[in-house]
């Protein structure tokens, strides 16, 4: 049975804020000590998540607690951040309402690994299936590549987000993920020129200096020293816990599953690569005879390294930075640019260039993730924004971000109360006002159309005439002297004039999180946020494409004389457009607090706690949650938790759960000024009271566990003695029948040995009559024996007399007929003694001449042409034909030593001398050199393994061979594969194929009578194959590469043999067009090698050595 834990069980301190008890700023720090020490991050400020950053990982994100928390009530277990993601995912799905997750908190308090949390935990609870996964794992991978160029190692944290992200992700009615879409706020370009003290630039450029490949490095012409780069700091290159190598192989893997497609990624990392050869570029003065400064280059080295990266005229990007064109109306105006100014140039084009790499990033991003179907979908928002920023030095950068926090706050406290009030609105229950700080007066101080800083600062970048920061800040002393939140020692109001705290060149403002001292020095140039459009004309010149696309304004056809907006008025616009998002949304808050500033663990810092408290407004929240109702909950859990503190509801109440409620209340007297009756909730005013029936419940849950403990030993007990009994007779009945079984063995025991003894004095008595038997029965057999032998002996006798006497007949007739013949042959042997004599003198002449033969024999090498003499003429066509027959025998032991494997080398050689014997004259080279077929070893080279993955059938021929372009006549190197049904050429360097040709579609190969290694692959017209046109390729193996060729088309029965054309010219089809290739002998000019050269459009020719 899956037991439930609720939030007020087995908590460490108080889980909930609404419920501490006293209500003070020292309580509310003390209790999230308490948690904290105890590894308790998370605390609820009722449907609000308070999170502290622990620096340390601990075991509760695993699949076990995601499951833990799926599908269950916002308090029914301890608090989590699953616990608010799982909320907000439900609402959307069940309740079909768009949700917003806001994270806020300084920096360092651990915004962004919250949002990864909260999207870790939808991908995880919603639906499966390939799309779907493919669509969440796209959603979750944009992240790596988003903290790559857009986070940077600052004092105060190592992954710190330079720039506002808001994703919002698109889910279908069953609440399948479909896809998101990006937003991003003000990335910190300043920091890709200047970092502050013990503070990085952004990742990627460590990243991509640590973990690129030599070869990737020398093709970006980049080194891997980081202080050969003036734009990357030394003091805090490499940072403890950060694997930069590791990280970016993560990014590319990340942009790869993304959807980035392979020049895209090299096209990102040139102009990375761009960017750091940019803040290389150093200035040097040069006097002009007008008696201006003219700025030059020093070295002019990384400057076209960056050119040759960007595909730039080195010659237009000098200029760019040497002069300026101003025009105005049908004029231009062109000036020199001082040292000073050309540094200015170089560092805006370089943050100017990174800025709109990252825009171009999440726009590539949103491309691959956006939901591709038009119907209406439900989203849900996460809000990783920067924190509020303080800082000894506080510039534009911070003014932005600090603005951005009060209208999170703004909306915040209007939110809340206004979900505080419409609950109280639904549950029918009467609602007081509750009195707190509204911020808006600091958001119109800084906003305001007419005399709001920001409108100001923008008035003032237009105004013609000499505009510097000072002037901006008289501006600021004049109209803001007398508000409230402003403070400046220059101003009217006279209190700050001897505040020395407060510089001359400065101004304060006091936001809701606290006093920031603000230095007005860069306002103006930051919010101008100018680049000089010689530069952006020089960028657009670029041969890359992403730079083009980069700098749009750079086009001569679309000048537009127009001042672009300021990044001011881009950011206010911006952040309008977020809040009027998130308020139609419903709102879910996640509030980040870093426990100190040494990034350490266990390490609780009071003040600085305390004060995040306060300028988060945590206290005011659980103030206003308070104010009406600090605890609600629905009637069935209500009456499920405290049913054993009455009678009439223990243990099950049969009505409906108010009733129960109710009755419930009545019976503990609790004051009906102490709660309220909702239509679905009941509502509990004070933290006492609660705290009183968790009191009567831990109490009632002491007597019923010792009434359980009493019932459950009396029935242990009895079960015990049961079992005893049972026992007991299992033990007698297994007894008895033990000592039956031994008495029945004992009997039968007893008539066996009985019935034994029977049977053998039977067997004995049967044994002695058959042996009587059989003594009788051999004694009649051995007289009868004794008798036929007497009888035999008898008969042979006989018969060796008749014999003797047969004999002698025989041997006296035989001697009478030898007498006969004797005489007859001595009247024959007269009449025909010449003729014997003869063909007895030719039968020893034969003996000697075979006899000679024997010994003078040739060897068994059918190469080897030699035979001994004939000694007689008669002999002549014997010995011919004796000569014959050994060398065809000799040839056959010879065939018969051979492998299949050589008996196909030597078919292979034949058939190339039936294809090319006095045909071609690169012939004779090629007998001498056997047919290996695999030349590159593609089954064994690693290389290779996945272009031999994606071949199918056996590589009968692997070999590099040069594949000839119609436009130079140059070869580019291939990998030639050939099979029993395709030939595929494959690029030699990466292993990726280029063309793959069925056999079926070859038509013709096409070669020269001469010595060079060129041939033509002509295909089928109206083939798929051919739509590229014919391949012309050289190959130093050319006669193997045919001859297997033409074997594999005769050997195939289903396509006809390959035509063989061998010309000294011959017409290869490139595409449309048809080429003339025209071999001719003479001397090339690159020594005794053969070279092609193109003629015209229709001619190639290529000269081959003379012999």
């Amino acid at each position: 049975m899956e037991v439930k834990t609720s939030l007020l069980d087995n908590m460490i301190g108080v889980g909930d804020m609404v419920l501490i008890e006293p209500l003070s700023e020292d309580t509310f720090i003390e209790n999230l000590r308490k948690r904290f020490d105890h590894n308790e991050i998370y605390t609820y400020i009722g449907s609000v998540v308070i999170s502290m950053n622990p620096y340390k990982s601990l075991p509760i994100y695993t699949a076990e607690k995601v499951e833990e928390y799926r599908n269950r009530n916002f308090y029914e277990l301890s608090p989590h951040i699953y616990a608010l993601a799982d909320e907000a995912y439900r609402s959307l799905r069940d309740q079909d309402k768009d949700q917003c997750i806001l994270i806020t908190g300084e920096s360092g308090a651990g915004k962004t690994e919250a949002s990864k949390f909260v999207m870790s935990y939808v991908a995880a609870v919603c639906g499966k299936g390939q799309e779907v996964n493919k669509v969440k794992e796209q959603l979750l991978q944009s992240n790596p590549v988003l903290e790559a160029f857009g986070n940077a190692k600052t004092v105060r944290n190592d992954n710190s987000s330079r720039f506002g992200k808001y994703m919002d992700v698109e889910f279908d009615f069953k609440g399948d993920p479909l896809g998101g879409v990006i937003s991003n706020y003000l990335l910190e370009k300043s920091r890709v020129v200047k970092q502050p003290r013990g503070e990085r630039n952004f990742h990627i450029f460590y990243q991509l200096l640590s973990g690129a490949s030599d070869d990737t490095l020398k093709k970006l012409k980049l080194d891997r020293d980081f202080s050969k780069y003036n734009y990357l700091s030394l003091d805090s290159a490499t940072v403890n816990g950060l694997d930069d190598a590791a990280s970016f192989r993560t990014v590319r893997n990340a942009m790869q599953i993304v959807g980035f497609m392979e020049d895209e990624v090299q096209s990102v990392l040139e102009l990375v690569a761009a960017v750091l050869k940019l803040g290389n570029l150093e200035f040097k003065p040069e006097s002009r005879c007008n008696g201006f400064d003219e700025s030059r280059i020093k070295d002019k080295n990384d400057l076209k390294e960056m050119c040759e990266l960007l595909g730039i005229e080195q010659s237009v990007l000098e200029r760019a930075f040497s002069y300026r064109t101003v025009e105005a109306k049908m004029e231009k105006v062109s000036t020199t640019l001082n040292v000073a100014q050309a540094y200015y140039a170089r560092d805006a084009l370089a943050k100017n260039l990174y800025s709109r790499l990252f825009s171009w990033l999440v726009n590539r991003i949103n491309e691959s993730i956006k939901a591709q179907t038009k119907s209406r979908k439900k989203v849900m928002g996460v809000l990783d924004i920067y924190g509020f920023e303080i800082f000894e030095d506080n510039s534009f950068e911070q003014f932005i971000i600090n603005y951005c926090n009060e209208k999170l706050q703004q909306i915040f406290i209007e939110l809340t109360l206004r979900e505080e009030q419409e609950e109280y609105i639904r549950e029918g229950i009467e609602w007081t006002n509750i009195e707190y700080f509204n911020n808006a007066i600091i958001c119109d101080l800084i906003e305001n159309n007419k005399n709001g800083i920001l409108a100001m600062l923008d008035e003032e970048c237009l105004r013609p005439g000499t505009v510097t920061d000072e002037t901006f800040l008289d501006k600021l002393n004049t109209v803001c002297a007398e508000h409230q939140h402003f403070e400046s020692r220059q101003s009217k109001n006279s209190k700050f004039l001897t505040d020395h705290s407060l510089p001359h060149n400065c101004f304060r403002i006091q936001h809701y999180a606290g006093k920031v001292l603000y230095r007005v020095e860069g306002f103006v140039d930051k919010n101008n946020d100018l680049l000089y459009r010689d530069l952006s004309q020089a960028m657009y010149k670029a041969n890359q494409s992403l730079i083009k696309i980069l700098f749009p304004e750079g086009n001569p056809a679309k000048v537009n004389l127009k001042r672009p907006p300021t990044a001011g008025f881009q950011f206010r616009a911006s952040v309008g457009t977020l809040m009027k998002n998130l308020l139609t949304k419903n709102p879910n808050y996640i509030r980040c607090i870093k426990p100190n500033d040494k990034k350490a663990a266990h390490i609780f810092t009071d003040s600085l706690v305390c004060h995040q408290v306060r300028y988060l407004g945590l206290m005011e929240n659980v103030r206003v949650r308070r104010a009406g109702y600090a605890f609600r909950q629905a009637y069935e859990p209500c009456l499920e938790r405290y049913k054993m503190l009455c009678k009439q509801t223990w243990p099950h109440w049969k009505g409906p759960a108010r009733e129960g409620v109710e009755v419930l209340l009545k019976n503990l007297q609790v004051p009906a000024e102490e709660f309220a009756y909702g239509r679905s909730k009941i509502f509990i005013r004070n933290p006492r009271t609660l705290f009183f029936l968790e009191e009567k419940r831990r109490q009632c849950l002491e007597d019923l566990a010792t009434l359980i403990q009493k019932i459950y030993r009396g029935w242990k007990s009895r079960t015990h003695f049961l079992l005893l009994k049972k026992s007991q007779v299992v033990v007698a009945a297994w007894y008895r029948r033990f000592a039956q079984q031994k008495k029945y063995q004992n009997i039968r025991s007893s008539a066996l040995v009985v019935q034994s003894f029977i049977r053998g004095w039977k067997a004995r008595k049967l044994l002695r009559e058959l042996k009587h038997k059989k003594r009788c029965e051999e004694a009649v057999t051995t007289i009868s024996a004794y008798w036929h032998g007497t009888q035999a002996r008898w008969e042979l006798r006989r018969l060796k007399e008749e014999a003797r006497n047969k004999h002698a007949v025989s041997v006296i007739w035989a001697a009478w007929l030898g007498t006969k013949v004797r005489r007859e042959y001595r009247k024959f042997f007269r009449a025909n003694a010449g003729k014997k004599i003869y063909d007895f003198t030719i039968q020893r002449i034969m003996q000697k001449y075979f006899m000679g033969l024997k010994k003078t024999m040739p060897s068994m090498s059918p190469v080897d042409k030699s035979w001994p003499a004939r000694p007689y003429s008669f002999l002549d066509g014997t010995h011919h034909e004796l000569r014959r027959v050994f060398h065809l025998w000799r040839c056959k032991k010879y065939r018969s030593q051979f492998t299949e494997e050589k008996k196909a080398t030597y078919e292979e050689k034949l058939a190339a001398s039936e294809l090319f014997k006095d045909k071609k004259a690169l012939y004779p080279s090629s007998v001498g050199q056997p047919f290996k077929g695999d030349y590159v070893e593609v089954t064994k080279n690693p290389k290779y393994q996945k272009l031999n993955s994606l071949v199918e059938d056996k590589v009968l021929l692997a070999d590099v061979v040069s594949k000839i372009n119609r436009a130079n006549g140059k070869g580019a190197p291939r990998i030639f594969l050939l099979t029993k049904k395709s030939l595929v050429l494959a690029d030699q360097k990466t292993g990726q194929v280029k063309a793959s040709v069925p056999l079926l579609d070859l038509s013709s190969v096409s070669v020269s009578t001469q010595s060079d290694g060129f041939f033509a692959l002509k295909l089928k017209e109206g083939s798929t194959s051919a739509a590229k046109g014919d391949f012309l390729l050289s190959s130093d193996r050319l006669i193997e590469i045919i001859t297997k060729l033409h074997r594999i088309g005769a050997a195939s029965a289903d396509r006809n043999q390959i035509n063989i054309d061998i010309s000294d010219e011959f017409l290869v089809q490139f595409k449309q067009d048809k080429v003339c290739v025209k071999f001719i002998q003479g001397t090339p000019k690159n020594g005794n090698g053969v070279a092609c050269k193109r003629k015209n459009n229709r001619l190639l020719e290529v000269s081959v050595p003379s012999p």
